[in-house]
């Protein structure tokens, strides 16, 4: 091949290549296929990405407050009915007013305060009633002091009514007779 002839060639070959390259150039960025650009990114492909995720945030937060406040309901039903199971279960003390010669007698782990008069340990044996303000115990016919809490550790253990008007404070199981 002569020189001439090459450079026919070379120059067929540049030209082909131009042309070729002008066509790829040309295939991007069309309508049918765009080309990717930063502002394209920015300016609808994140907002749109962010639109969906604030929405997909917001209902699992309702989701959550709506198991929240359920939990919080259901577990205030629960501490209001423990609650009046306490008040009526005798976690409470109740007032009992005794005229004089009546007897409270105790059950195991109740507990009296007397409020007014004055009134004595009715106890069949020793310790009578034990006196919790004090860290003493009190046998049969000892005088309960005002504003102490006695507490009934034995069977058959009992206060009896000194005074016209005794008033205790009771917590816990007691008959009068």
């Amino acid at each position: 091949m002569d020189k001439k002839n090459r450079r026919i060639l070379a120059a067929l070959l540049a030209g082909i290549l131009c042309v070729t390259g002008m066509a790829f150039a040309a295939n991007e960025g069309t309508a049918s296929d765009p080309l990717v650009t930063l502002s394209y990114l920015q300016q609808t492909v994140t907002p749109g990405v962010l639109e969906q995720v604030d929405e997909k945030v917001e209902a699992r937060a309702q989701q959550l407050k709506t198991a929240l406040d359920q939990a919080i309901a259901d577990y205030s039903g629960r501490m209001e009915q423990a609650l009046a199971g306490a008040e009526s279960g005798g976690a409470n003390f109740q007032v009992v007013t005794l005229s004089k010669g009546q007897t409270l007698h105790t059950q195991i782990g109740c507990e009296v305060m007397l409020r007014v008069g004055s009134a004595s340990c009715v106890a069949s044996s020793s310790p009578g009633l034990i006196d919790s303000t004090d860290g003493t115990t009190l046998n049969d016919g000892g005088a309960l002091k005002t504003n102490h809490l006695y507490l009934a550790t034995i069977e058959d253990r009992g206060v009896l009514a000194g005074s016209a008007t005794v008033k205790v404070l009771v917590r816990g199981g007691y008959t009068v007779s």
